[in-house]
């Protein structure tokens, strides 16, 4: 955000909440049983979802991982966010998409590598992984806590799930392995190299795919030449994977940036695009 909101207390226990000129950021102290830890899930809700004439309206979600970068630089691993806040808000007002509540879980700190892997890897070397647990995680504790205290619409067209880098990795293993609930699918950045590159091999065989998907990589995400070369090559290759599996440029978009670097000044420069297409009206 340009400038930090004025946080006050909210009624409800174990929040905190952000008022501002893009909306009502909510910060939630969340217990996770999956996990066995705690994190904070952000809740942005856009203009008007407290007006009285909005108080039967239900609004499609988008759940973003590493949710400490979507919202405030103050709290972002780099110091720069996305601009979630600001984009959504401006292409509302615009028509551009309807409104829609954005959801950022935190990850889990030291824990995050292992939480957003959910297979074994030698390079780098991470034995115990957790990111099997994590579909659970998503759908047994997190969507059911936002839609017992919001008001959220159903069904996996209204349902978008995303990251970048580790966080896309696993929020692409969780649409492969738990088909049919999340219908918007974005891919900022994917860690597809990680365990030997085992999440392209497992593409191959899955039947049933989000309505769209949104891909997002830069020519730079590496620095080094042969780096980035072959990181783009992964996203080529699973972009050619779904397309040969039926998504056509309606189901999915493929954006390579051209000096995009692994960074998220080049997600939040990208976000607007991604959120039009997943969510955009018309």
């Amino acid at each position: 955000m340009e400038e930090l909101p004025k946080i006050q207390n909210e009624p409800m226990p174990g929040v905190i909440r952000a008022e501002s000129d893009t909306g009502d950021l909510r910060l939630h102290e969340f217990t996770s049983r999956v996990f066995r830890n705690r994190r904070f899930v952000r809740v942005w809700l856009p203009r008007g979802y407290d007006d009285g004439e909005n108080r039967d309206r239900r609004y499609p979600v988008l759940y973003l991982n590493d949710g400490q970068n979507l919202f405030e630089p103050a709290t972002s691993f780099t110091g720069v966010e996305w601009q979630v806040d600001e984009t959504a808000d401006r292409l509302i007002r615009e028509g551009a998409v309807a409104p829609v509540i954005i959801v950022g879980i935190d990850n889990a700190g030291k824990a995050r590598m292992r939480e957003y892997m959910p297979h074994r890897s030698l390079q780098p070397v991470i034995v115990r992984v957790q990111g099997s647990r994590y579909p659970d995680f998503l759908l047994k504790e997190v969507i059911p806590f936002v839609a017992r205290n919001y008001r959220v619409a159903r069904g996996p067209e209204n349902t978008g799930l995303g990251g970048s880098s580790l966080g896309a990795l696993i929020a692409l293993y969780t649409a492969m392995v738990r088909p049919g609930v999340v219908g918007r699918l974005l891919i900022e950045s994917p860690s597809l190299w990680a365990s030997n590159r085992q999440i392209i091999r497992e593409s191959r065989s899955i039947k049933k795919w989000p309505e769209r998907i949104y891909l997002g990589v830069g020519t730079a995400e590496a620095g080094n030449p042969d780096r980035d070369r072959s990181v783009v090559d992964d996203v080529r290759e699973f972009d050619a994977i779904l397309g040969r599996q039926g998504l056509d440029d309606g189901r999915l978009k493929l954006v390579i940036e051209d000096g995009g670097t692994h960074h998220e000044s080049a997600w939040a420069r990208r976000f607007p695009e991604a959120l039009r297409f997943l969510f955009g009206n018309g």
